[in-house]
């Protein structure tokens, strides 16, 4: 089930391989022990294929192709088996360079990050030299089963800046081989009758020094389902057992690959962390996406910054996957108020306002995770909330939603010092009603550190503090 890279976990680069094989497999007796027979005997025939001369990796978006069991055959010729790994970036094409080679991509493509990946394609080549034999062509007539799926083969591997292109995909072949024996593994577990689960891999970047963990799971069984597996690698790989670190909300999404649902996420990262006397900064942990105004076609402009908080909350518990649902929208949320007998039925589907303790009920009712709520009498007094903000980010590290008079807002950490007092408030503001332009917004603060004179020093103010569930 469990591949792991022991590399250093937050640096050198990353080799993703990834592509489809055939499993093609017929079924002559419905005899359970000769039916795993033969889809053993066929996931052997594609291990096969991995290690033999027909195996090539490609690298995407250059010219640079990779035959690995054939001496490390490469093409264009300045691919030696020696060569560096951290070489192949300079093939790669990027969008400001307009044609491939060395001399465009030299510079223009070193990654800024610590961490950046090279995309590999697997291919398998079904031509072969020489002269070919005729076909022949025979019929037989039986009574059998034929099972046909299409296997996402999807590996990596991490080097160093020391490791050659021979290391790397003698690597890569080990990796495919042994992801090929786990695919077996729980396509044997759950196959039943004639029924065939696709195995789906999943890549997990546990903490340090840990690194990247491939897991492979049966497609299309929920993760209500995987617990005991799940189990079975928190005492592995000796993870606390009250968050979860393996559900598929979890998987590692890589550097510069874009989510499909079009949010941001984590925009507070481009920010620089104000400098105070002896101050700490307290940070939200996990991943969320940015919830504003005028999103998902609806015109909320005006009345909707909390439902937009409540949403970047929501997408919080689901991206560190202690819920599967869908972050609400705000009809969903309106009739959650209805069912816990907050609201009337005229509710639904109104632009009326929800506050911080509406956050708290709607949390409950649609997620099931409590929340803690902070009464400040004026605004002024917030700033003398540090110790309890800064521990709520230490202990619990979900965003926090923050509303006063009329307008709501998400915290998303605090600097503060325990010597002077000094506080700053890291705010992601739901009224932004722009594009997803990731610099705009933070230029221009809509996510960005704010003083104690931000808040209303008059009004009162009410603040849903979210608890994180204790579940795997």
């Amino acid at each position: 089930m469990v591949l792991v890279d022991s590399h250093p976990p937050y640096t050198g680069t990353i080799l993703r391989v990834r592509g489809r094989l055939e499993l093609k497999c017929q079924l002559d007796s419905p005899d359970v022990s000769l039916m795993h027979k033969a889809i053993s005997g066929t996931f052997a025939t594609l291990r096969s294929q991995v290690k033999s001369e027909s195996c090539v990796l490609t690298v995407c978006d250059s010219p640079v192709i990779i035959w690995p069991n054939k001496g490390v055959n490469a093409t264009p010729e300045e691919i030696t088996p020696n060569a560096l790994c951290e070489d192949i970036h300079l093939w790669i094409q990027t969008d400001e360079q307009e044609s491939f080679g060395k001399k465009s991509g030299k510079k223009k493509n070193k990654k800024s990050s610590a961490v950046s990946v090279i995309n590999l394609n697997l291919m398998m080549e079904v031509t072969k030299p020489g002269p070919l034999s005729a076909p022949i062509l025979s019929r037989t007539l039986q009574s059998s089963h034929f099972l046909s799926a299409t296997l996402p083969m999807d590996c990596v591997v991490r080097t160093s800046c020391n490791d050659t292109i021979k290391d790397a995909c003698e690597r890569l072949v080990e990796a495919l081989t042994h992801q090929l024996f786990e695919m077996e593994k729980v396509t044997l577990q759950h196959t039943k009758g004639t029924t065939l689960l696709v195995p789906e891999p999943l890549h997990f970047l546990l903490p340090e020094p840990k690194g990247l963990v491939t897991v492979v799971y049966p497609a299309g069984v929920p993760d209500g389902q995987l617990e005991t597996q799940r189990k079975e690698l928190h005492q592995q790989f000796e993870l606390p057992d009250d968050r979860p670190f393996f559900r598929r909300a979890n998987a590692y999404h890589f550097p510069n690959e874009p989510y499909r649902d079009g949010y941001l996420r984590n925009p507070h990262l481009l920010l620089t962390h104000p400098t105070l006397d002896d101050g700490k900064v307290y940070l939200v942990q996990g991943i969320y996406s940015y919830h504003h105004y005028m999103q998902d076609r609806m015109d909320d402009n005006g009345w909707g910054c909390a439902y937009r908080s409540l949403q970047t909350i929501c997408s919080w518990f689901q991206q560190q996957g202690y819920v599967e649902r869908s972050v609400p929208t705000h009809k969903e949320i309106q009739q959650a108020l209805v069912d816990v007998g907050d609201k009337q039925t005229s509710f639904v589907g109104s632009r009326q306002w929800i506050g911080s303790i509406e956050v708290q009920a709607v949390l409950n009712q649609l997620l099931g995770v409590t929340s803690k709520i902070m009464f400040v009498s004026q605004g002024s007094e917030l700033a003398s909330k540090g110790r309890e903000l800064a521990n709520h980010f230490l202990t619990e590290g979900t965003p926090i939603m923050i509303g006063g008079g009329v307008l709501a807002h998400t915290i998303l950490g605090v600097a503060w010092s325990e010597t002077t007092g000094q506080i700053r408030y890291l705010i992601l503001d739901p009224h932004y009603t722009g594009a997803e332009d990731l610099q705009l917004i933070t230029d221009k603060g809509w996510c960005g550190w704010k003083g104690p004179d931000f808040w209303d020093q008059t009004a009162y103010y009410n603040l849903c503090l979210p608890q994180k569930p204790k579940l795997i």
